[in-house]
């Protein structure tokens, strides 16, 4: 697969008026609203902005105001969660970091299979990211299940005084921590594989994306293992006595 060189627009030109490679090379996790709208920032990222919306029929100061709303996302922070009590934590943790999981699980899975596929030839280290992607991915899908069918519920409970006939929560949170452990560990391995998530200077805006999300899934792992390891199974357990 061949790939046209990003080429930078003079500072100042509008957004409509760039390219959609040089916006997503710009801030790689554009490229969620471009996914999301089904337009393609990779073989097509000499279009400008105008250009791919057209030809997905779509109004460019919609879209061009989606990539400005991204850009401000990140950047604002809300309250604490971990003053939440408990039961609302855990509606916390369902809504925003399971979520966060069911959006960006099937991207990453898309484009680390794209990257294997184009680039693990001459890039071996790509086909291992896939792999140990896969792997995680399958593990958080089965550990968010198991917190929101079974541990969160119990938590509810206890927390609405309901607890009385529920089984020790030991042993499932015992569970959830080794398998904190096991995600913790394949994190640090994707870290590994992936230079520190920094791509080489010749990488396509999909290997970017790629690295740039990997990147935001660590961060927001540890935020959320955090919440759970130090904040929700303590109260959790001290409330079961």
């Amino acid at each position: 697969m061949s790939h046209v060189p990003n080429v930078f627009s003079p500072e100042g030109t509008p957004l409509i008026d760039r390219t959609v490679g040089e916006l997503v090379a710009e801030r790689p996790g554009r490229s969620r609203v471009f996914q999301g709208l089904g337009m393609d920032f990779c073989c097509q990222g000499n279009k400008t902005l105008a250009q791919a919306c057209e030809k997905k029929g779509l109004k460019p100061e919609f879209v061009a105001q989606l990539l400005e709303e991204e850009g401000k996302q990140k950047a604002s922070e809300g309250s604490n969660p971990a003053s939440l009590p408990p039961a609302e934590l855990c509606n916390y943790i369902v809504s925003t970091h399971h979520q966060f999981l069911r959006d960006e699980l099937p991207r990453l899975f898309a484009m680390s299979q794209r990257v294997a596929h184009v680039h693990g030839g001459h890039t071996p280290s790509l086909v291992e990211v896939f792999e140990v992607f896969m792997g995680l991915a399958k593990e958080l899908e089965d550990h968010m299940g198991k917190e929101e069918k079974v541990l969160f519920p119990a938590v509810a409970k206890l927390a609405a005084g309901e607890g009385a006939g529920l089984d020790s929560l030991d042993g499932p949170i015992e569970c959830m921590l080794h398998e904190h452990d096991d995600a913790g560990a394949a994190l640090a391995k994707l870290r590994e594989l992936t230079n520190g998530f920094t791509p080489p200077p010749e990488a396509c805006n999909t290997y970017r994306a790629l690295f740039a999300g990997l990147a935001d899934l660590e961060e927001d792992m540890h935020k959320h293992i955090h919440l759970e390891n130090s904040v929700l199974f303590p109260q959790a357990l001290q409330m079961a006595g």
